[in-house]
């Protein structure tokens, strides 16, 4: 895998500017897929602009100042993706990551008390020894739970250091969800309907401003308001 990329080719979803140089780093595979994620060093130069240059931001890292989620990041490549809380102590700079209503990656900020936990939506289940079922969540958790208490599409509040439950949004009516794909990626709706539809397509949901996409594109954010805080409206 090319460690690069041209500007001109990167993810829609990436807040840069396209002409000012050829060449735009790659992140490593991890937690996320390219279009929802930037890697490290981006992330230190072009959003939070606490450097100028790549190299500074390897410095950085390097150093191991920069935080995501509560742990120190030691490649400038990795993965930086929605929800993420992104961390330099040192700078007293806290932020979480999230979609513009323009559909970009932007840096939302945040108190030292929000970046303990994030949103995780569970993206699949399986049941393992003893009866036990494993929650697999976005950006690469597990969880292993006594008992089935949580659905498919549901979102968890995590406590990012010791993976405590501290909450549960569930794909419902009235239920408060982001867009994080597609066309309408960045729109913060409102839930009016769950429709399943028979046969292989995806299940729908609709919402009460007329629009509607696929379940998959949908991260409920709170049961009748969102709980996290939300980046200002672009111009």
């Amino acid at each position: 895998m090319s460690d690069h990329m041209k500007r001109l080719a990167a993810p829609a979803t990436w807040p840069l500017k396209r002409k000012v140089a050829v060449w735009a780093t790659k992140q490593s595979p991890g937690a996320h897929s390219l279009e929802s994620s930037m890697p490290a060093v981006m992330v230190l130069r072009d959003l939070m602009k606490v450097c100028d240059t790549a190299r500074e931001a390897k410095r950085i890292i390097g150093n191991r100042e920069l935080f995501v989620d509560g742990t120190a990041v030691k490649n400038p490549k990795a993965p930086i993706g929605i929800m993420d809380t992104v961390t330099v102590p040192k700078m007293n700079l806290n932020y979480r990551m999230l979609l513009t209503d323009k559909g970009k990656l932007t840096l939302v900020p945040i108190s030292e008390d929000e970046t303990k936990w994030k949103l995780c939506r569970i993206e699949g289940k399986t049941k393992i020894s003893g009866g036990k079922i494993q929650l697999n969540l976005s950006g690469g958790r597990n969880i292993v739970l006594e008992k089935n208490m949580y659905g498919t599409g549901d979102t968890l509040k995590i406590d990012v250091a010791d993976q405590k439950v501290l909450g549960n949004y569930p794909m419902a009516d009235g239920a408060s969800a982001l867009i994080i794909n597609g066309a309408l990626a960045g729109k913060v709706e409102t839930i009016a309907e769950c429709a399943v539809v028979k046969g292989p397509a995806d299940n729908i949901v609709r919402f009460k401003s007329g629009i509607e996409t696929v379940r998959r594109n949908v991260f409920v954010i709170g049961t009748s308001k969102p709980e996290i805080k939300l980046p200002e409206a672009s111009e």
